[in-house]
């Protein structure tokens, strides 16, 4: 008598799909508690997003008791305190993050100012999700391309996020670098301060010529010669 074989699936797809549920959270996770679009089935930047995770985690409890401050607010005190342009840092925020403190990219960039964890360690920024130190971090980071950069504030945007390393005199075109620059600038050009605009300054008025009437000289009546009596 022959046996049945055992139904469902073959022990080694069993196995991959096992495997696959830890893969399948991360990236929902990422996708739910970051507010933003990951493949269920990434494999790009896993120990990243793990960390992301991981430090939302360890960040939720002290938000959902004290909250944040506004946003905006901040960014601009912090623009000042680093004197940087005028409305810069707001732009690059609202285009990382679009200020959102929670914000985890796909890459598992966190916070605002979309710090990487290798980023965030290097700058002393312990809860990349705290508004205050996050931003003070990106506006530390910003402030050092403007710096390394001569002021070029097209190649500082590019460096803050493709790294100072792929910026050779020119932005990279890598495919998301241009459009990153691109957005920062246009946003950056909205929210700077317009220079004070110069009064006019009156045409200075041509001295009227008067033409003064040339006096004629006087007519006078003919002399008559005198009559003889």
């Amino acid at each position: 008598m022959r046996r049945k074989r055992a139904s469902g699936l073959p022990w080694v797809m069993r196995v991959g799909l096992f495997a696959l549920v830890p893969l399948v959270l991360l990236n929902v996770s990422v996708a739910f508690f970051g507010d933003t679009t990951v493949f269920p089935l990434s494999l790009s930047f896993l120990d990243e997003k793990a960390h992301a995770l991981a430090a939302y985690a360890r960040h939720r409890p002290t938000c959902l008791l004290e909250g944040h401050p506004e946003l905006v607010p901040l960014i601009r005190d912090t623009e000042r305190r680093h004197r940087l342009p005028p409305g810069l840092l707001q732009a690059l925020v609202e285009v990382e993050s679009n200020t959102q403190p929670h914000r985890i990219s796909p890459a598992g960039a966190m916070g605002p100012g979309q710090l990487m964890p290798s980023t965030a360690s290097l700058l002393r920024v312990e809860d990349p999700f705290d508004p205050a130190p996050a931003i003070d971090g990106s506006a530390r980071y910003l402030a050092e391309q403007l710096a390394r950069y001569r002021g070029n504030v097209k190649l500082a945007v590019a460096a803050y996020n493709a790294g100072p390393g792929n910026v050779n005199g020119r932005v990279p075109r890598n495919g998301e670098t241009e459009f990153y620059v691109e957005k920062v600038l246009t946003r950056y050009e909205r929210l700077r301060p317009r220079p004070p605009s110069r009064p006019s300054r009156p045409a200075p008025a041509a001295a009227k010529r008067q033409a003064r009437p040339v006096s004629a000289p006087p007519r006078h009546s003919p002399v008559e010669p005198p009559t003889s009596g």
